[in-house]
């Protein structure tokens, strides 16, 4: 499988150095953090996006996807998912993250169908535009949809090519799934699958792959040999993580042995 990093743990960190430690770790790309704090963002102008779109192509590095922060479910989110799809296409980035951003825990069941209709709208509507510019909005398994069933339950009614679904396998995890029911739940619509350890479900500071407790063998032995993996280490979340530099080539190992042990 190809391997990616996440700059959710380079927080700060230049574009140019980013893609040195990716590129001297032997990772394929990168999921860039899209936020206006960090270097790449809506308002970048026609020369800086494609000045980025160079520094990642030089270092023979793909920009897997950026992650974003629209909340497709929340009815108050303004996010402009047409600004989204246009910076993605012109940075040649494969897919956009997004969230649900819906109410969450303890939600009356009439509110979870409108957030379900709310997310399935704003999907629908940009779904066409999407596929027309080469990229895929991917909804994360996260928040008020953490879960595979959750997250299918909206993209089987949306149900176009131009969207589909990020695994991150903490938060189905978390949400009670087995892997097992995960995979079945997001595969017809699976983009990329987001991979990260932690301690326990109290405790989600991010350790290195493999020393915690997600069953990361078990989320990654039914994908495809020819997809991609995502190392996301919430190093901005949580400062007190360990810096991400030294962890990359001993992550990279660790997927690399237990993709090909999986194949």
């Amino acid at each position: 499988m190809k391997l990616a990093l996440s700059t959710l743990g380079l927080p700060g960190i230049p574009l140019p150095a980013v893609a040195d430690l990716a590129a001297q770790a032997g990772y394929h790309g990168v999921e860039l953090r899209t936020h206006p704090e960090e270097p790449v963002h809506p308002a970048l102008d026609a020369a800086q996006r494609k000045a980025v779109a160079r520094q990642f192509e030089a270092a023979g590095l793909d920009i897997l996807a950026l992650a974003t922060y629209a909340r497709v479910a929340d009815p108050d989110d303004t996010t402009d998912l047409t600004q989204l799809i246009e910076l993605a296409s012109d940075l040649g980035a494969r897919y956009i993250r997004v969230f649900p951003g819906g109410a969450g825990k303890n939600t009356p069941a009439a509110d979870i169908r409108a957030e379900d209709d709310i997310a399935v709208r704003r999907l629908s509507e940009v779904a066409p535009l999407a596929h027309h510019n080469g990229v895929r909005v991917l909804l994360e398994t996260h928040d008020s949809h953490r879960t595979g069933r959750a997250t299918a339950r909206v993209l089987d009614r949306v149900d176009h090519d131009g969207v589909g679904a990020l695994w991150d396998v903490m938060h189905t995890w978390l949400g009670g799934e087995t892997p097992a029911e995960s995979f079945t739940h997001l595969s017809p619509h699976l983009g990329y699958t987001q991979v990260k350890d932690i301690a326990s479900a109290e405790d989600t500071t991010p350790l290195p792959l493999g020393a915690g407790v997600l069953p990361l063998a078990a989320c990654l032995a039914p994908l495809p040999p020819d997809g991609w993996l995502c190392w996301e280490y919430e190093k901005r979340w949580y400062p007190r993580a360990a810096p991400l530099p030294a962890l990359l080539q001993p992550a990279h190992t660790y997927l690399t042995r237990l993709t090909a042990t999986e194949a």
